[in-house]
């Protein structure tokens, strides 16, 4: 059905979008005069959420497994997909709703200050819109997901019709295989086995 190499391509171009804005800047820290040898921290969505490409590359698989998938396991990749995207919501809402809590590792680096301290060295803070572009894609995702669930039981599995050619061709091939026992019997008959013409048509011409 059409459906489905609609759908597959849907998914992975969702978890690739989801991939891509996970490598761009996020969140971009003003910090206090002297607070670092940068006055200006830039940091990326992979770097707030290491877990973000990792769940991107998931969904990116699961496109994958569905091409051969048969029709139940179709159905747990469908619900795998939706785990996933609602996974990759999560993690942009977390980022803005906190972007300063988010990339507090990245500020202890380049200030080794920690804990709420960090807060007095953050003159202000912009977030980009890739955490709300990363929000529609794994939204995208998670819909797709229930798209597989619902429609994958009627797409037709890969290879069905060479297994039922192929069998259709073997058929053929077990009919035309010479019978050496009925070959042997009648070579002890001391008839010839070679001898294609029957008795019936002898007489006929006789």
């Amino acid at each position: 059905m059409r459906s489905k190499p609609l759908a597959l391509a849907a998914v992975a171009l969702a978890g690739i979008l989801a991939l891509i804005s996970a490598t761009q800047p996020w969140v971009t820290l003003t910090l206090v005069e002297g607070a670092a040898a940068a006055g200006t921290l830039v940091v990326s969505g992979q770097d707030l959420n290491p877990s973000l490409s990792p769940v991107s590359i998931a969904v990116l698989a699961a496109a994958l497994a569905l091409t051969i998938a048969g029709r139940v396991f179709r159905r747990v990749l469908g619900v795998l997909i939706v785990a996933l995207g609602a996974g990759i919501v999560a993690l942009a809402l977390g980022v803005s709703a906190d972007p300063i809590t988010a990339a507090s590792s990245k500020i202890a680096e380049i200030t080794a200050i920690s804990g709420d301290a960090q807060l007095d060295l953050i003159a202000s803070s912009t977030i980009s819109p890739w955490p709300t572009v990363t929000v529609i894609a794994g939204a995208v995702v998670s819909l797709l997901g229930v798209l597989v669930v619902v429609v994958s039981g009627r797409w037709r599995a890969a290879g069905r019709k060479y297994e039922s050619g192929s069998g259709a061709e073997r058929a053929p091939r077990q009919e035309a295989a010479p019978d050496r026992i009925s070959d042997w019997e009648r070579l002890s008959g001391g008839e010839d086995p070679s001898d294609t013409e029957q008795p019936g048509d002898l007489g006929a011409r006789g």
